[in-house]
């Protein structure tokens, strides 16, 4: 008898739930992991051939915010990603265990799972005093996660900690922390940046795995494109505004009241690549600009150490050119008075067109009074 493969679909049997329901599931996962509906069938047979992947999920110098973003996804639930679509066999911040059971089930994991479970990382990775500055369960975190990259068929770093080194890593990086890439190699790795990240990025990216057994396209810093490939400002609903060259000066004036483009009170969203814009947080509720305060690029390599939060970027790259806060008015109000005489000449000959052709066809019919024309 051939064996049964432990997937999602089998899942859905298991728990008595309709094949409608799992075709639900299966166009709601299509959307969230930013595929076009042509993907559609390759997910459900992915959804009904592959094998849920085991998770070992470690965690470094950090502050667990990663975490607390992870478990608010609404879209797939986290729940329903812990439990049923994924093998999580070791997490010392959502476990119930603890303490020296906990740390020899990892061993066993690592053994018995070898080559075959995905890796999750949150936090970096403080190397000064031999690694000292993070201990988790009696050895350091750079032995924990050396010893777990081993056996991993793929590693995520979780967040900009993972990803960047994280706040802990700022100037003077007193303690020497660096991103898990700088110290694993020779593993495919996924980078999910933010701080934290969006929580139905991170699910997505998992899930993503899950269906394909594979690490999603990604750009040239390693990260997911679906979800890293547009600039907050590309999908940001204020870009009217920084088009039109209307920016809020202050955060109590009338621009900041009206909704103008916050790009000259420190806004990076155009250099800030992110899901923000269109995802949003809290089951698409809101973002940070949304609320009113520009983004600070918490998903970009050392933005905490990318000047002054509330300090304009210096240049705003547009198409094929580079220009400034002050010169981009000059220039939609230079494109505007264009488009206005633009407008005019082709209004203008329009009416004479009009006006020859009445005048042809009164002419016609014998109607045309030329004194009373030339009067």
């Amino acid at each position: 008898m051939k064996n049964r493969v432990n997937s999602l679909w089998t899942l859905f049997q298991e728990r008595r739930l309709s094949r409608r329901t799992f075709m639900k599931s299966c166009v709601a996962l299509t959307a969230i992991l930013g595929l076009p509906p042509t993907m559609l069938n390759t997910v459900v047979k992915a959804a009904e051939t592959t094998e849920l992947p085991t998770v070992i999920w470690l965690h470094g110098h950090e502050c667990t915010g990663c975490s607390e973003s992870f478990i608010r996804s609404s879209s797939p639930f986290t729940s329903d990603v812990i439990l049923n679509m994924i093998s999580l066999e070791y997490d010392d911040t959502l476990a119930a265990a603890s303490g020296e059971p906990l740390e020899e089930h990892l061993k066993k994991i690592i053994a018995e799972k070898n080559g075959k479970y995905i890796l999750a990382v949150e936090g970096g990775v403080p190397l000064d005093e031999n690694g000292v500055y993070c201990t988790v369960g009696g050895r350091t975190f750079k032995e924990s996660l050396l010893e777990a990259a081993k056996g991993a068929a793929a590693i995520i770093e979780y967040g900009s900690c993972a990803s960047w080194g994280g706040i802990q890593a700022a100037k003077p990086n007193p303690t020497n922390t660096v991103s898990v890439s700088s110290v694993v190699s020779g593993k495919p790795i996924i980078k999910v940046p933010g701080c934290p990240p969006i929580p139905e990025v991170m699910t997505g990216v998992v899930m993503h795995y899950a269906l394909f057994g594979q690490i999603p396209p990604l750009d040239s810093q390693g990260r997911p494109k679906q979800f890293y490939g547009n600039r907050i400002h590309d999908t940001c609903y204020r870009r009217a505004f920084f088009d039109s060259g209307l920016f809020v000066e202050k955060f109590d004036d009338d621009a900041s009241k009206s909704g103008w483009c916050l790009y000259k009170v420190g806004c990076r969203g155009p250099q800030t690549y992110n899901s923000c814009g269109n995802l949003r947080w809290w089951n698409g509720l809101s973002y940070p600009i949304q609320s009113g305060h520009g983004c600070i690029g918490c998903s970009e390599k050392g933005f905490w150490d990318n000047d002054v939060f509330y300090k304009r970027l210096p240049d705003i790259p547009l198409a094929n050119t580079i220009t400034t806060a002050d010169t981009i008015g000059t220039v939609a109000a230079v494109g505007a008075t264009a488009a206005v005489i633009v407008h005019g000449a082709a209004t203008l000959a329009r009416n004479k067109y009009i006006d020859i052709q009445e005048e042809k066809r009164l002419k016609e019919q014998g109607l045309w009074d030329e004194k009373k024309h030339n009067n």
